[in-house]
């Protein structure tokens, strides 16, 4: 009997394909601009005014540092997390963070946040049940939209498909494990246009979401948050974020 060859070429491919695609996103630096030195927390402030601090009474917003160069935050003390904002407020722009966390804390990126943290969010859910880059209407956006084309398992290299959702996962599952890197730095972006907005992420340079949203309920402008969420006792895991550049959406490609 000959062997079964073709599901290991269909992966190769797959992988191949991912790798070429993350080149491409990485070889297009037009029009960035860093908004994280790497050293200090210049141009960002914490907010304790999201339902995610309600452990200290809205008194602090989770515990924001730097360690090795990266933008680094947890809870500081159990259950209590918030948000670190952008002194600077964007409107039509792209975003492109790098991303290293531990596996179980539940983070975001937030889109033209508030200070309560109402925005709309690309998705860092990196737990159990989880996603990465799908799309949530955060805080007074009330849950509006929420979607995500896969879920994490019990592993961080186990996925299943969402198969309801507006654009389909372009990564075979069997091929999460070599495009997605653990403990490695990977690439997401979110770029945001107009308002009612129209919201497109991408992991590692392959795009994940897209989604246009049919009234305004938001305003034009807001900072670019970064989250750790409240509940359970995460003050041990961390995430981590470096290499944090937006560009206007014009420059986008």
């Amino acid at each position: 009997m000959k062997p079964k060859v073709f599901p290991t070429l269909l992966t190769t491919v797959a992988v191949v394909t991912s790798i070429l695609s993350a080149l491409g996103s990485f070889a297009d630096d037009a029009g960035w601009r860093p908004i994280f030195d790497g050293k200090t927390l210049q141009g960002w402030h914490p907010s304790a005014l999201t339902g995610h601090s309600r452990a200290s009474g809205n008194k602090s917003g989770g515990r924001w540092f730097i360690e090795d160069g990266a933008l680094t935050g947890s809870q500081d003390i159990p259950g209590n997390g918030g948000i670190i904002v952008s002194d600077e407020k964007f409107g039509d722009f792209e975003i492109s963070i790098e991303m290293n966390n531990d596996f179980g804390p539940d983070s975001g990126l937030f889109l033209r946040s508030t200070e309560d943290g109402t925005a709309y969010q690309a998705m860092i859910d990196y737990h159990t049940g989880g996603n990465l880059m799908g799309i949530y209407g955060e805080g007074k956006l009330g849950g509006k939209p929420g979607l995500m084309n896969f879920r994490f398992l019990n592993s961080v290299t186990d996925i299943a498909v969402v198969t309801n959702a507006p654009v389909a996962l372009p990564v075979d599952p069997t091929s999460w494990k070599f495009f997605w890197r653990h403990g490695q730095w990977n690439e997401l972006r979110a770029r945001i246009v107009s308002n009612p907005p129209t919201i497109t992420t991408w992991i590692n340079g392959v795009k994940i979401m897209e989604w246009t949203e049919t009234q305004k309920r938001h305003p034009d402008t807001g900072g670019i948050a970064l989250q750790v969420h409240g509940g359970g006792d995460l003050t041990k895991q961390f995430v981590r974020y470096r290499n944090i550049r937006v560009r206007p959406a014009q420059a986008a490609k």
